[in-house]
């Protein structure tokens, strides 16, 4: 909304830093308050599991035995089976298939309130507090919040675990080159257009982004390029095998104010 971040967050960085394109090029990394701090049993025994596929079980085991989410079936209440059923997976898979759904609403939430970035498209471009979008992504953050079992907190978990992931896989690596499908160049404000075909374009807080170029065309006759810094990464397909229905390109990318690349065909 507008040039604004909220005055505080819950990591280790100000949002205005998280913000900025000088974050994207000088990356540094993240990490929200108490979270490793409070599991740190869960990433010790990560360390000792040399196998990428039996760390993402191991998480998976984790949330389900912290969070209870495999116990819905023994509720005895619509409303408690609802809750527990409706786990991190549930709005992963919901995001994909539509960023401005419900489900989309709680992770850009998430978002807001973890590195102070507000949401700028729900439905449409927000244009302050006041209006239609910014009132819609609201009720559906706060509807869809109060029915799920802490799952801003399974959030959380999933962040900081892709975060060891991408370290662990990836050592020294500080970003990674990802592309974005734009259908309509309308929807993003342009900060600034230092020529070419380069521009500063400020993101939503939460961005779908691909690891292959050809797999972004798919979703738009314009393409973003941006370097994205690991610590912006909330969540990448392949570090989780097997949770969502499409391909090992996926990634979940924290937003702000970006320098990219603009690709036309």
């Amino acid at each position: 909304m507008g040039t604004d971040t909220l005055p505080v967050n819950r990591c280790d960085q100000p949002p205005w830093v998280i913000a900025s394109p000088r974050f994207n090029r000088h990356p540094l990394p993240l990490e929200i308050q108490g979270v490793r701090r409070g599991h740190l049993s869960f990433f010790s025994r990560l360390e000792a599991i040399p196998d990428l596929a039996e760390r993402a079980r191991c998480f998976r085991d984790y949330v389900d035995l912290v969070f209870q989410t495999g116990k819905w079936r023994r509720e005895t209440t619509p409303l408690g089976r609802r809750s527990l059923r409706n786990s991190y997976l549930r709005f992963l898979r919901g995001w994909m298939l539509d960023a401005s759904s419900s489900e989309g609403a709680v992770l850009k939430g998430w978002v807001e309130s973890r590195f102070g970035l507000p949401p700028v498209f729900h439905a449409g471009r927000i244009e302050g507090i006041d209006s239609r979008e910014y009132l819609l992504y609201l009720a559906e953050r706060m509807r869809e919040s109060a029915r799920t079992n802490a799952v801003e907190a399974q959030f959380d978990l999933l962040y900081e675990f892709v975060q060891y992931e991408l370290r662990r896989r990836h050592p020294g690596v500080p970003s990674f080159t990802l592309y974005r499908g734009v259908r309509n160049l309308a929807d993003y404000r342009v900060l600034e257009n230092p020529g070419g075909n380069r521009a500063v374009v400020r993101l939503n807080n939460l961005n779908s982004f691909s690891s292959r170029l050809e797999h972004a065309w798919q979703f738009g006759g314009n393409v973003f390029e941006a370097d994205v810094p690991a610590a912006k990464i909330f969540f990448r397909a392949d570090l989780l095998p097997d949770v969502l229905p499409k391909g090992e390109e996926e990634a979940m990318v924290i937003g702000g104010d970006f320098e990219v690349i603009v690709r036309s065909y």
